[in-house]
């Protein structure tokens, strides 16, 4: 599989086989991604990939916080507090993308769907990537590297990936569940696992601007 091929073939997969993944599998994935560059070589990604009966009670603590009302707050600020065209058009047309595949048009049917984000949408492995708090914006781009090479890597081994801004929305229990520290960073999650070709929810893809639109070319 060349490079080119893993990006296009990469996607956001919300529905997943109940099929485990190899342990050594993930470890040649990663493996493969700590070679993906850091400014002065910093390195800053921690990772815990989490699974079985740990992944379970991450979720579910996430869960019942979300169904209590618990308003979930990530340890940055991952969007704009007031949107602007073009991202605000796109933004919609997300969602809206996914929701009439899925036919959802009712509130208590979107809430549910977007529980499924806490579980990961039932992969059988989360991955969760934390940074310490010491470090700053820079270390954010290359924690971007880091992920698009873990989701490339992951393609190649046949896998389905979903990296996940809403597995970061509850910072303090997935650290506390999973003993970080306080004052780290919970960057975001990603679930893991083999596609589900048959649901329906995977059966679109979002498009991208053409070349033109977002380059300029300079002699």
């Amino acid at each position: 599989m060349t490079v080119a091929e893993a990006l296009k073939l990469r996607k956001s997969t919300r529905a997943f086989l109940n099929k485990q993944v190899d342990t050594k599998i993930i470890q040649r994935i990663l493996n493969v991604a700590r070679h993906a560059p850091s400014g002065v070589n910093t390195q800053p990604w921690q990772v815990a990939v989490v699974s079985g009966n740990k992944k379970h009670e991450v979720e579910q603590a996430m869960e019942n916080a979300f169904n209590s009302g618990v308003k979930g707050k990530m340890d940055y600020q991952y969007y704009p507090n007031e949107w602007q065209d073009p991202y605000k058009s796109r933004r919609k047309a997300c969602g809206l993308q996914l929701y009439s595949t899925l036919k959802i048009t009712r509130e208590d049917k979107a809430r549910q769907q977007w529980l499924a984000n806490y579980r990961a949408f039932d992969a059988p492995t989360a991955l969760f990537f934390f940074m310490d708090a010491a470090m700053e914006t820079g270390s954010f781009l290359d924690y971007g590297m880091f992920l698009q090479s873990v989701m490339l890597a992951a393609v190649e081994e046949g896998l389905a990936i979903c990296s996940q801004a809403a597995l970061g929305e509850y910072p303090q229990i997935v650290k506390e569940k999973l003993s970080y520290p306080d004052d780290c960073i919970l960057i975001c999650g990603m679930a893991l696992g083999y596609e589900d070709k048959e649901a329906v929810v995977n059966s679109y893809r979002t498009p991208r601007e053409e070349v033109d639109s977002f380059a300029q070319f300079f002699e």
